[in-house]
């Protein structure tokens, strides 16, 4: 039996530490995404009503509804699992293995949308297949009025963000599968110590079997032999001839 206290911490090693930190700037990039996307939420919702004001496609009125629903309904679920892996990180980091398994499915859930959403036009996807008959605003028209009611800067710098948000995530996961990290999260083994000479050996649990009785004692609950209450008999039986010395006393006869 091996003292627990006797086992030696684990030594984080560094490339955990760095997963850990790229999950949180993951978590901080997502944070910034949705900033941006709430603060031109009116702006873009403009926009999308004025390129349907003169169409004709069926439930024009309600595009820029939809598209502000699905925008900001994939911004925040990001954000959630992004938050979800900062909270994974830090069980990182206290070496959880289940944690980093964990990290991993959330980790490639979230490397597919990002994906998805750098490579994805969200304004030319609202657009393709139209109404039934109607002559709804070409891709091009409606890119042209979302330039005009958004900053200039707003395109160039939410693919800026999805990128490092990207390379950020597929780095931290990456890490966690590198050898020295296999090391930390396995389960550490009690080292072996022998022995101390003239030390006792610790006391071992009886061996299951027969459960252990008081010894027995001869016939318990009885006094010891002999009957109690009673003197003792006299060792011999007193002479009944008085002693000559004692006065007034007469001699016995010789006749």
């Amino acid at each position: 039996m091996v003292d627990s206290q006797s086992t030696p911490a684990r030594q984080r090693p560094s490339i955990v530490s760095i997963s850990s930190y790229l999950l949180y700037l993951f978590l901080a990039l997502q944070v910034i995404s949705l900033i941006i996307t709430l603060s031109t939420f009116g702006k873009t919702q403009d926009a999308l009503r004025e390129a349907y004001a003169d169409s004709t496609v069926e439930g024009a009125d309600q595009v820029a509804e939809v598209f502000a629903v699905i925008g900001i309904a994939g911004s925040v679920l990001l954000l959630l699992l992004a938050v979800v892996l900062g909270v994974l990180a830090l069980f990182n980091n206290q070496g959880r293995n289940g944690a980093r398994i964990t990290t991993w499915i959330v980790g490639g859930i979230m490397v597919c949308c990002v994906g998805s959403g750098l490579l994805g036009n969200a304004a030319s996807g609202l657009t393709t297949g139209g109404g039934t008959g109607g002559d709804g605003p070409s891709p091009e028209e409606i890119q042209r009025r979302l330039e005009e009611a958004l900053p200039s800067w707003l395109t160039p710098v939410s693919i800026l963000l999805g990128v490092l948000s990207l390379i950020a995530l597929i780095t931290a996961l990456i890490l966690l599968a590198l050898p020295k990290a296999n090391e930390f999260f396995r389960k550490p083994t009690a080292a072996w110590e022998p022995p101390t000479p003239g030390a006792s050996y610790p006391g071992y649990p009886q061996a299951p079997g027969q459960p252990g009785y008081p010894q027995a004692s001869g016939e318990p609950g009885y006094p010891s032999s002999g009957e109690p209450g009673y003197p003792p008999p006299p060792a011999s039986r007193p002479d009944d001839t008085p002693p000559t010395d004692r006065p007034g006393s007469t001699p016995p006869s010789t006749s």
